[in-house]
């Protein structure tokens, strides 16, 4: 027995959330106010005679196809990817647009409530709580703070290993800084 779009509107229904639902397209539609997104519209829908669940989020970001960081912006995705369970991106070169999407087939089950739920709470909360910050300050910066933690992880995790050595490689650095300056006003000349 495959589900079908109204039994999962009933869920939304058992959680007081309000949605438009469409049977003629076998979707739903409704949405939340994020903390990093204002309005999260949240689009569920069944393919394949009910036998395949989506649950996404289009265009979370929009117009990134000429972004000056937009392999940064892909490059971040990806990572949140690897990183979470469940949660995937699209990319449409056409308009930039992207979308976080949840999907799985159901083939002859009846999708459960507490599935649903999970399904749902853990798009809203992996786009607005953790990939929105990143994603913003990506498109900001060009830069993923999640590397800039990883570089501190290593860091620690070598001091801890060889104590004093951060000492010894800042003061290489800050020489082989000296040497470069010293290098190109040499060259000036």
């Amino acid at each position: 027995m495959a589900t079908s779009i109204q039994h999962l509107s009933t869920y939304l229904d058992n959680k007081g959330w309000k949605h438009r639902l469409e049977p003629e397209t076998n979707r739903i539609y409704t949405g939340v106010q994020g903390e990093h997104i204002e309005h999260l519209l949240v689009v569920i829908e069944l393919e394949e005679d009910g036998e395949f669940f989506s649950v996404y989020a289009p265009s979370v970001l929009t117009d990134v196809q000429n972004h000056v960081h937009k392999s940064a912006i892909l490059q971040t995705m990806l990572s949140i990817s690897w990183e979470t369970k469940m949660l995937q991106w699209e990319y449409d070169p056409s308009d930039g647009e992207i979308r976080a999407i949840i999907e799985f087939p159901l083939e002859d089950a009846e999708m459960t409530e507490r599935q649903f739920n999970r399904c749902l709470h853990g798009l809203v909360q992996l786009v607005d709580e953790m990939a929105m910050p990143r994603l913003k300050h990506v498109m900001a910066t060009g830069f993923d703070l999640e590397d800039e933690d990883e570089g501190e992880r290593l860091l620690l995790a070598l001091q801890a290993e060889v104590p004093g050595l951060l000492s010894v490689l800042e003061r290489a650095m800050e020489a082989r800084k000296r040497r470069g300056r010293q290098f190109l006003s040499d060259g000036d000349a």
